[in-house]
């Protein structure tokens, strides 16, 4: 498969993935998430959804056990909303760059009122 075609499949999942969090999840442990990523393998068979989750340690927990336990559901809505003759098989990972890039971010403020 052309890795062109995977990247716009992938950009479309993103988006119904989010429109899905945002407007039919009614879980009540799903709190403030971001999709920031969708990888797509060459034969479009699996797909890996990069969450961004914000809150605390707890909330963040509650967050990734209620999108995982809608995976079914997200898959299903996808296969009807994306014609794809193979629905890939979704698995969500934490996209922790948010976090990091706060943390460097921090350090360098940190060491920017040192200097002053």
């Amino acid at each position: 498969m052309s890795q062109v075609r995977a990247a716009k499949v992938g950009e479309l999942m993103k988006h119904e993935v989010s429109q899905m969090i945002l407007n039919e999840l009614k879980d009540p442990r799903i709190g403030f998430v971001t999709v920031t990523k969708v990888s797509l393998t060459g034969d479009l068979r699996e797909a890996k959804i990069y969450v961004s989750l914000m809150g605390t340690d707890e909330e963040k927990k509650a967050s990734l056990e209620g999108l995982n336990h809608s995976l079914g559901f997200m898959r299903t809505e996808l296969s009807k909303r994306i014609r794809l003759r193979y629905m890939p098989k979704i698995s969500l990972c934490l996209d922790q760059s948010m976090d990091y890039s706060a943390n460097i971010q921090a350090l360098l403020n940190k060491v920017a009122s040192g200097v002053e």
